[in-house]
């Protein structure tokens, strides 16, 4: 297969960041898109025919109509969070096909057990969304942490960034359509920490809650409950342990990400700016990401720079992760590669977020299964 033709599920704000990455492949074209609100298929059926592979893809006027379009090798779910497992379910059942379906996979945990029987045996690859193991710095640390630390003993993330962005039918402003921020918004980071720590899982405490963010907000009578700050610490079967500390009221700072692993030879860190189209252009160009390697012997940090490749970073708001993301997904839907971010990754991650949720709400801790 020379050229992969892309059908879209979902076409608000991260569809456009998918087609516009999709735009970049040489053996990539979107082809169909589908969006119950028609204005937003339009928009990113024009956005899909400016990548120069060929006309405007089709506005399917259904999900049904888009998995009927001839011209479908590979699916993209790009649709709200509670929407994914019954779309998964309607695909298998209806037009099975390669898959790259965005985070979280699931928001219900009785939709765990239901999709691995669901994808039992299934012939296409399914790749889960987590870009944040392609960007440029993390993947950098990644490759270097084992050597850089002598084995990592604890891993830090802290995400300072800005509130959630205005969604249609603001529906990530509710835990009932989101999983709860832990789950939407972290399950990156506990896909990070299982892939940087190289085990699983057994313990979750949390501490989490609303401070600021959406509470002067109302929709249909109700004030949004999605949380915009915490803290979480995950012990790991190998000893190891890893905390995430979260703000969304934080997008005055100079990075988004700050990634360290510390072990007995030193510590590695990466610093990840957000994304470029909210830096202050009266602050000069924006931050460039950095790794940062600190020997305890003899002392004396190594700054590096990450640049990322201007053209990725135009086409979308994560650090360029979502190219290669896509590249790699791409060249396995081809027959080369193997899938990098399985169901299962996927749905541990939820897993991990689902008791953090469980432990800020109940102020205990909480048994990873």
């Amino acid at each position: 297969m020379d050229m992969v033709n892309y059908g879209i599920i979902g076409c608000g704000m991260m569809a456009r960041e998918h087609i516009q990455n999709i735009n970049l492949l040489p053996h990539g074209r979107v082809s169909v898109v589908f969006d119950p609100v028609l204005e937003m298929a339009q928009n990113c059926a024009v956005l899909a025919g400016k990548g120069g592979a060929g006309p405007e893809a089709v506005v399917a006027g259904s999900l049904d109509d888009l998995l009927a379009h001839p011209e479908l090798d590979a699916i993209v779910i790009v649709s709200p969070n509670y929407l994914h497992a019954a779309q998964l379910h309607e695909i298998v059942a209806k037009r099975p096909l390669p898959i790259l379906c965005e985070k979280p996979l699931y928001t219900d945990p009785e939709d765990a057990a239901k999709l691995d029987a669901l994808f039992e045996g299934y012939p296409h690859p399914v790749w889960v969304a987590m870009e944040y193991r392609y960007m440029p710095p993390v993947a950098a640390l990644i490759e270097q942490a084992e050597q850089a630390t002598g084995g990592i003993s604890m891993l830090t993330v802290r995400e300072h960034r800005f509130p959630f962005l205005p969604k249609i039918g603001d529906w990530n402003r509710f835990n009932e359509n989101t999983g709860g921020t832990l789950v939407e918004k972290c399950c990156h980071f506990f896909d990070l920490m299982r892939l940087i720590l190289k085990a699983e899982p057994v313990r979750v405490m949390a501490s989490a809650g609303q401070a600021m963010n959406h509470l002067e907000e109302t929709y249909d009578g109700r004030t949004p409950d999605i949380w915009d700050n915490g803290y979480v610490i995950v012990d790991f079967e190998n000893g190891t342990r890893a905390m995430l500390e979260l703000c969304m009221f934080a997008e005055g700072s100079r990075y988004q990400e700050e990634i360290s692993a510390v072990g007995p030879k030193g510590k590695i860190e990466c610093l990840v700016p957000g994304p470029g189209r909210f830096w202050p252009a009266q602050l000069g160009p924006a931050p460039v990401p950095q790794v940062i390697i600190s020997p305890r012997a003899p002392q004396g940090p190594i700054t590096m720079d990450i640049p990322v490749d201007p053209a990725l970073l135009d086409a979308g708001d994560h650090n360029g992760s979502t190219f290669y993301q896509h590249q790699r997904f791409n060249a396995v839907v081809r027959g080369q590669g193997e899938v990098e971010v399985t169901l299962a990754d996927g749905a541990k991650a939820v897993a991990i977020g689902l008791a953090a949720q469980e432990s800020a709400r109940t102020g205990q801790a909480v048994t990873v299964q």
